[in-house]
């Protein structure tokens, strides 16, 4: 998530909660037991922060309601139970991402995804962004992408393509990576990879002054996934480097009903 995060609860059994979800996203806010309670999160709802309410859904619902808008606007909001079963996206699934960051925090709390929408099952698809300098070899690049996965916790087999910069539609190490490891290899242009400039977690001055984007591995790896599934990707590897290359995850959702 790219916004701000509140995690909001009401009992001693969400706050442990709120701290365990802490630790996936950092630079989340918890607020346990606000007051005045309505108030508090309404003003953060009407400012845009992404809402996780570690509560009952009646409470969400009689809070919000009241400052609702339209699904084009309204932030993301999941409503979990304190023990953590169970993550709803109550408002804002499709547009606001609130689907997709549900589909995450229940794979990561091992809970039970309840998708009221049209969207009934989303599968992941992971997108590989890669940068190097010119005539990077393909062993250096092999142990960097090894290195990723293994950061991500995900296996090769997972990841949908490599994805780089069209200036690098011709760059031999990553060419003979991806057919080694079997994988489409795509570039794209720079104008297509600045669309996604704002999801990058880092923006480099340099990198744009040379290639004219902010980030090719992040940029290449989110919008790969994004054409990919035709909806929101997110960064699930931040960009990691070597003094060669560089290389980010990116994830997207596509409907894969049964």
């Amino acid at each position: 998530m790219h916004r701000k995060i509140r995690i909001i609860t009401l009992t001693d059994a969400g706050l442990l909660l709120a701290e365990k979800l802490k630790l996936q996203w950092a630079d989340a806010e918890i607020w346990h037991s606000p007051k005045p309670f309505a108030e508090k999160v309404q003003q953060a709802f009407k400012q845009g922060d992404a809402l996780i309410m570690v509560c009952a859904t009646g409470i969400v619902v009689r809070t919000l309601a009241p400052v609702l808008n339209n699904k084009l606007e309204d932030p993301p909001v999941l409503v979990l139970d304190e023990k953590g079963q169970f993550v709803i996206p109550l408002l804002s699934g499709h547009e606001g991402g609130a689907n997709q960051w549900a589909y995450t925090l229940a794979d990561k709390l091992g809970a039970q995804l309840v998708m009221t929408t049209a969207e009934s099952y989303l599968q992941p698809v992971y997108s590989v962004g890669m940068g190097c300098e010119r005539g990077c070899p393909k062993e250096h690049l092999e142990e960097l992408l090894e290195d990723a996965l293994k950061q991500a916790n995900l296996p090769l087999n997972e990841v949908l393509n490599i994805n780089s910069i069209n200036i690098k539609a011709d760059e031999l190490g990553l060419v003979a990576l991806a057919k080694n490891l079997n994988k489409p290899y795509q570039t794209f242009s720079k104008e297509a990879l600045l669309s996604v400039e704002h999801l990058l977690s880092t923006k480099s001055d340099y990198v744009y002054n040379t290639v004219g984007v902010y980030g090719v591995a992040e940029s290449a790896a989110l919008f790969a996934a994004q054409s990919a599934t035709n909806s929101n990707s997110e960064l699930i590897l931040n960009k990691i480097k070597t003094t060669k290359a560089t290389c980010a995850i990116a994830r997207s959702y596509v409907n894969a009903k049964k």
